[in-house]
């Protein structure tokens, strides 16, 4: 998730401010029914706009409203469809990761907390493919890879990890040394691409060629991991599944050790677990690492001095539908790490938790 497009949605202010997220599917029939449920979405949201606001000075809104079920391309989804509507705004973000729910949300500012969500778990990496061909090098995003890289270095031409020379195959220190020089070559190539870019790189390969690669890398550490290769099918959604499977992992990790060092400043005092103290402290700019249950979502008016409310209804005029995104935002935009994570990781925390700086 760029981060420009969730800056330029914050940056609009004003009812109101249609958010409409909902799970999607990648594969045919499935998709074809959500499109049902987006229409069914966007008549909720054109019944809300109404009652408060009356069409009257909503009219460009209602519009686009009425537009998105059919202008939508449906055969591209991904895992979730967030919406962005107003008078002058109409954004369509497709995301690789899941809504925690599909609902409407109508407000003075858009709801971030998708976008922050799946901006806290992009990765952007390289993919190393060794195989019969020699050695490939891809730039992936998530579970997609976007291209290949192309240059002096890449791709290299076939490799002594397959020769079929009977000669050369009879002397396995003479293979094993030809193997080694020649992931030197790639691996030379691969930190030359990580220092111009600053990506780390992801390897399909056998385990005993990797474990080669780590022998002669200079830098073993820029390397996530292998996954195993299939010979029969190296097709680059392939492999990028493969990839994604490793990286997604090393992100739940990063969540567990976030919430093991919140765990830990508590003793410190610098952990906030009342909803008006983080909203106060997020606003302020003292939030460094905030921690939201993934499915909790709370409707607030914020009422005089900063006082924030909870209400049951998140359709009465006024209401923040949730409040969490507005304090994500705020944490996210201060250069503060945002994190979602499941209820039983949060036993100890509360549905929502805030580690601040000072």
């Amino acid at each position: 998730m760029k981060r420009e497009i969730i800056e330029k949605l914050a940056a609009e202010t004003g009812n109101p401010c249609v958010t409409i997220s909902l799970n999607t599917h990648r594969t045919k029939p499935d998709y074809q029914k959500d499109r049902i449920i987006l229409k069914n979405l966007c008549r909720e949201a054109e019944k809300r706009v109404i009652a408060e606001f009356g069409k009257r000075g909503v009219t460009p809104l209602l519009k686009k409203l009425a537009l998105v079920p059919e202008e939508t391309d449906m055969s591209l989804n991904l895992d979730s469809l967030h919406i962005f509507l107003s008078n002058k705004t109409r954004e369509i973000v497709k995301s690789s990761f899941p809504a925690y729910k599909d609902r409407v949300e109508i407000s003075e500012h858009f709801s971030l907390r998708p976008l922050i969500y799946a901006a806290a778990r992009v990765e952007e990496y390289l993919v190393l493919l060794l195989s019969q061909g020699g050695a490939q090098l891809f730039q992936a995003f998530n579970d997609q890879i976007t291209g290949e890289v192309q240059n002096n270095s890449f791709p290299f031409g076939e490799s002594p990890l397959f020769h079929t020379d009977r000669k050369k195959l009879s002397d396995p220190e003479a293979v094993d040394k030809m193997v080694r020089e020649f992931l030197n070559r790639v691996d030379k190539a691969v930190v030359k691409e990580h220092n111009m870019t600053g990506l780390k790189c992801m390897v399909i390969c056998t385990e005993d060629n990797y474990g080669r690669l780590l022998q002669v890398a200079d830098r073993p550490d820029i390397y996530y991991g292998y996954a195993d290769i299939n010979y029969n099918n190296v097709a680059t959604h392939f492999i990028a599944a493969q990839s994604w499977k490793t990286i997604s992992k090393l992100h739940g990790e990063r969540v567990a050790q976030a919430v093991m060092d919140m765990k830990e400043a508590v003793a410190a005092g610098k952990v906030y677990t009342d909803l008006q103290e983080i909203y106060n402290a997020a606003k302020a700019g003292k939030g460094d690492t905030l921690i939201v249950r993934h499915d909790y979502c709370i409707p607030v008016i914020v009422k005089a001095y900063d006082r924030i409310v909870p209400v049951d209804d998140a359709s009465l005029p006024g209401v923040i539908d949730d409040i969490t995104s507005f304090i994500a935002w705020e944490v996210y935009s201060k250069k503060g790490k945002v994190f979602f994570a499941d209820a039983e990781d949060l036993r100890e925390l509360g549905s929502i938790s805030l580690m601040v700086r000072y």
